[in-house]
């Protein structure tokens, strides 16, 4: 007999949506596995093998993190396929500035009605970056939570383990005045600042989500809800070809609070302004918001998802290596010695 409860069902909570999401994201879900996952879903716990190939001694580095009022917009376009890629991206580009591969992910979506077709396509996202990011999507949890979420609404947040060999920890002791900063370009806004930007375009009453911009070569919404670039892959092939000093994920404090969360005491970094590739996206954010410029670099990624930093001598082989990835990296600055944070000179 099937699990079925009709008096649950009037409270709002249809288990029957529950099973029928369960089956159709289960197509999604089978791409991510590998040889290490020893469960399917609908188990209590998703069980992985470690695989030490290699590693002496394995230290686990986990992060979480949600996709924020973006969210909004995947509600006002009612397009649900690509923030379950930002939901990975924040997590997994999170764990690799400490070095680590990640492993297996896990998703919570909070809704206030189960949508069967809605939840498989942000699970798909979900899934579509698990592959980007080369990890596992052991298990997940969906809730519905009537008279919490309103109706057509969800939450989605999730969580991801990865793992270092403890030689291999990214130190930034090594650091030293005249080491270069390598920026690794944005795919747009990210999963930052939204609450901003949606103040900005008053994109809740106005309408202007579909409307086409010329400076940004499409609609206001497909820029806005591109997804967040997974930097997983090429920053693993980076630290194989050459000394990663540090790595820094510009999310939520843009420049100003994520670059110095991987800098040396004593050291600073040096940018020039006319040398960070700025999306248009960002200048029309300034522009029609009157945002002072260092709230902008103080809120976004400005264009710059990631920041690496190399010996001055391994510049040119990180370029390199990270061109033949499929990234248009480029130097963004250097140390100095001042401690100063970030210093953006015209």
């Amino acid at each position: 007999m099937k699990s079925f409860s009709e008096s649950y069902k009037q409270a709002g909570v249809d288990v029957t949506a529950g099973y029928k999401a369960v089956e159709l994201m289960k197509e999604h879900v089978k791409k991510t596995m590998t040889d290490s996952v020893l469960t399917g879903l609908g188990g209590f716990g998703g069980l992985f093998a470690l695989d030490l190939t290699g590693i002496q001694k394995p230290v686990l580095v986990s992060g979480t993190d949600g996709v924020g009022t973006k969210l909004k917009l995947a509600f006002l376009m009612d397009k649900h396929d690509t923030v379950g890629i930002d939901c990975v991206a924040m997590c997994a580009n999170d764990i690799i500035c400490c070095g680590a591969k990640p492993l297996f992910f896990l998703d919570y979506v909070a809704v206030g009605k189960n949508f069967p077709e809605k939840i498989a396509q942000i699970v798909k996202g979900v899934a579509d970056g698990c592959v980007m990011a080369g990890c596992s999507l052991v298990g997940g949890e969906t809730a519905e939570m009537p008279g919490f979420y309103p109706i057509d609404e969800y939450d989605l947040a999730g969580f991801c383990v990865g793992v270092v060999d403890r030689d291999r920890i990214l130190n930034n002791e090594t650091q030293k005045a005249g080491d270069v900063l390598i920026a690794l370009p944005s795919s747009g806004v990210h999963s930052n600042g939204f609450s901003l930007v949606r103040k900005i375009f008053n994109i809740e009453e106005s309408g202007n989500l579909n409307e086409y911009v010329e400076d940004l070569n499409g609609t206001l919404g497909e820029t806005l809800l591109t997804p967040t670039k997974i930097y997983v892959k090429p920053m693993l092939a980076l630290m194989e070809a050459v000394t990663v000093k540090s790595v820094a994920h510009i999310t939520g404090g843009g420049f100003y609070e994520n670059i110095p969360r991987s800098l040396k005491a004593g050291l600073s970094a040096k940018i020039r302004r006319g040398d960070v590739k700025v999306l248009p996206i960002f200048e029309l954010i300034q522009r029609m918001g009157k945002i002072p410029e260092r709230d902008m670099f103080n809120t976004f990624n400005m264009g710059v998802g990631m920041v690496a930093c190399v010996a001055k001598e391994d510049a040119d082989k990180a370029l390199s290596v990270l061109k033949a990835a499929g990234e248009d990296a480029y130097i963004l600055g250097e140390l100095a010695e001042r401690d100063e944070g970030v210093l953006i000179e015209e």
